[in-house]
C-alpha cells in the first residue's frame, strides 16, 4: 500500500528501501551463519545420545527428532529445533504431551539431558495413557476419531445416540473426570441421576473405565462385539455422520423419534421455521423428523 500511493520514483525507492531493511531485521535469524563449533558440538551430543534413537535429522542439522519407547511398549518423539547458539543456549522442545514440557538446561548439557528428561516426563504421564488407552481399546470412542497423545477428552458411545464426553486429568487420571452426556433428556437424565448419587463410590485405585462403568451402572458397547454403526446413526438433516469434523450431538427428546442431528445443521433449520423462537442463545422448535 506505502509503495502504490508513492508520488514519484525518488519516494519510491525510499519506501522500497524501509520496507526491505524491515523485511531483512524479521528474517536475519533464519540466515545465522553457525559456526563450527556448532556442528561439531551437535555431532558429538548425538554420538553421545546413541544414534539409535535419532529418529529424524535435517540436512541443515538445524531440527532433530528423537525417538523412544515408555515402559508400556509406546512410541513417542522428541522433536529438537535449535538455534545457533547452541549449545550455550536449549533447544526448543515439541512433544505429544497433555502438559507442558519445560526443560531444565545449563549451558554444559548436552542432548542426552533433555533425553533423559524426555524419559521422565513419559513415565509421569504412564497412568494418563493407560487410563486412555483403555478407554480407546475397550469402548467406542466417537470423538476425536484418531486421538493423539495430548488429547485428554473422549466422547464415548453408551447407547443409540447417547453419548458421555469426559475430560481427564492428566496429573490425577484415575480421579473423577469432568462428565457431560450427550443425548435425549430421558436418557440422560437418569445417568446424571446415578453419577450424582454414586460419586462417593469413585475408588482410585480402579481404573479410570472400571470405576465409570460402576457408577453409572452400564457396559460401554464393546469394539468386540458391536459396529459403530450399531448405535452412530447419520444426521437426520444432512444424512452425513461426520460434518466438519463434529458428529451429531442433538437429539430429540421424543422417545419414539431420538433422531440424532448436527448442532449446526439443527440450528441452521431452526432459523428457517417461523414457528420457532429464540431466546437468548437457544432456539426452540419442532423435529425437523417428528414434528415434535
Amino acid at each position: 500500500q506505502r509503495l502504490h500511493s508513492c508520488p514519484d520514483l525518488v519516494s519510491f525507492m525510499v519506501e522500497l528501501k524501509t520496507v526491505l531493511e524491515i523485511a531483512l531485521k524479521n528474517t536475519q535469524d533464519l540466515h545465522i551463519p553457525r559456526p563450527p563449533e556448532y556442528y561439531s558440538c551437535l555431532v558429538r551430543d548425538l554420538e553421545i545420545l546413541g544414534w539409535n534413537r535419532v529418529a529424524y535429522v535435517d540436512t541443515g542439522l538445524t531440527t532433530v527428532k528423537l525417538k523412544a519407547e515408555d515402559s508400556c511398549g509406546r512410541q513417542h518423539l522428541l522433536t529438537l529445533k535449535l538455534n545457533a547458539k547452541y549449545p550455550t543456549e536449549p533447544p526448543d522442545c515439541l512433544v505429544d504431551f497433555p502438559v507442558p514440557f519445560a526443560v531444565s538446561w545449563m549451558p554444559q548439557n548436552s542432548l542426552i539431558d533433555i533425553y533423559n528428561q524426555f524419559l521422565a516426563a513419559l513415565e509421569s504421564l504412564k497412568e494418563f495413557w493407560d487410563a486412555l488407552d483403555e478407554i480407546d481399546g475397550k469402548t467406542w470412542v466417537l470423538e476425536p476419531e484418531n486421538p493423539t497423545r495430548s488429547a485428554t477428552a473422549r466422547r464415548i458411545a453408551i447407547g443409540n445416540n447417547v453419548s458421555v464426553n469426559i475430560e481427564v486429568d492428566p496429573r490425577h487420571p484415575n480421579m473423577l473426570p469432568e462428565c457431560y452426556f450427550l443425548g435425549a433428556d430421558h436418557e440422560v437424565n437418569p445417568l446424571r441421576t446415578k453419577l450424582n448419587n454414586n460419586m462417593h463410590l469413585w475408588d482410585p485405585e480402579n481404573s479410570l473405565l472400571q470405576n465409570l462403568r460402576e457408577l453409572l451402572g452400564i457396559d460401554f458397547p464393546s469394539r468386540a462385539v458391536l459396529e459403530k454403526s450399531d448405535f452412530a446413526k447419520d444426521c437426520g438433516i444432512c444424512y452425513a455422520y461426520r460434518l466438519g469434523g463434529s458428529v451429531p450431538d442433538q437429539v430429540c427428546d421424543d422417545p419414539r423419534c431420538g433422531q440424532p442431528f448436527h448442532q449446526a445443521c439443527l440450528y441452521e433449520w431452526l432459523q428457517g421455521l417461523p414457528t420457532s423462537r429464540q431466546s437468548f442463545n437457544v432456539i426452540f422448535g419442532e423435529c425437523p423428523y417428528c414434528n415434535k
